[in-house]
């Protein structure tokens, strides 16, 4: 249910994400009960989230629906909103509205299928969201295979997370960086080019790609040349949001609008769309 007025929420607690300090994940709580027990969500969709005096931002929702006793926002500083954010502290108050906007499909679509996860950059935060609520039901689903990138080891979000996703036997985790850097013994090469090198197989497979448009745009050619068809590709797009109820327009891209047609869209779906996609 899509609530129109924010639920009050309590920073719970905060991560630095990154060795900029500019990716911080906040830990929210609801302040009522009813409000958690109201909130329901699937993997992709974002929320609004508001601070008094200062105005509200869309933010993709980092964690799953099974993480029932809260919910996950990384938040890059990049402007006003987002940077008297960054200097709240454990136990400020704000607000949370929605969910809103479309998901990824796991319960339908993607349900006895092999899931490929590319991700770049801070935009693995619904993926992150995802691939939780495929562990959960591990069962329901074929080989998962994820490939995550960021620009130096230090830019990597979810630093012990993917310390414990390559542990385990059941994921095919590839994490790579753009270019050499001290200390790091993993991939070294853009998303793309690791993307063409694991050469995930498209039998029975779905992929959820989610990064800068230039990564996206790189990143077809490989999967395409392995015979990926467009159906088969899901992408998370972000587009100038401001409502998130598809009332101002601001993110109107053709006859769509992102905050409430998408932001998932299949590659089949984004390529109707003018040459900005």
């Amino acid at each position: 249910m899509i609530s129109y007025m924010p639920y009050p929420v309590r920073i719970d607690d905060i991560v630095v994400e990154t060795e900029d300090g500019n990716q911080k994940t906040f830990k929210l709580v609801f302040e009522q009960e009813a409000h958690r027990k109201a909130w329901k969500h699937v993997p992709g969709q974002f929320a609004m989230l508001s601070l008094a005096g200062q105005g509200e931002i869309p933010i993709g929702i980092a964690s799953s629906p099974t993480e029932e006793d809260h919910l996950l926002f990384t938040v890059n500083r990049a402007g006003k909103v987002t940077t008297a954010l960054h200097q709240m502290n454990i136990g400020d108050r704000m607000g949370v509205r929605g969910p809103l906007g479309n998901g990824f499909p796991i319960n339908t679509e993607m349900k006895g299928k092999n899931i490929v996860i590319i991700a770049g950059g801070f935009a693995v935060t619904t993926l992150r969201a995802t691939l939780i609520s495929l562990l959960a039901r591990r069962q329901d689903y074929g080989k998962i295979t994820f490939i995550y990138g960021a620009r130096t080891p230090g830019m990597l979000l979810y630093r012990d997370e993917l310390k414990q996703w390559a542990q385990r036997e059941d994921i095919d985790l590839h994490v790579t960086i753009d270019r050499e850097a001290p200390g790091w013994d993993g991939l070294v090469g853009f998303v793309p080019t690791i993307a063409g090198e694991v050469a995930p197989s498209p039998e029975n497979s779905v992929a959820l790609i989610c990064g800068p448009p230039i990564m996206i745009k790189f990143t077809m050619p490989p999967l395409e040349k392995i015979g990926w068809t467009d159906d088969q590709v899901y992408l998370s797009l972000e587009n100038r949001m401001k409502c998130g109820e598809g009332v101002c327009c601001h993110c109107n891209v053709g006859p769509i609008l992102v905050c409430k047609d998408g932001p998932v869209f299949t590659r089949g779906q984004v390529k109707q769309l003018p040459i900005e996609y």
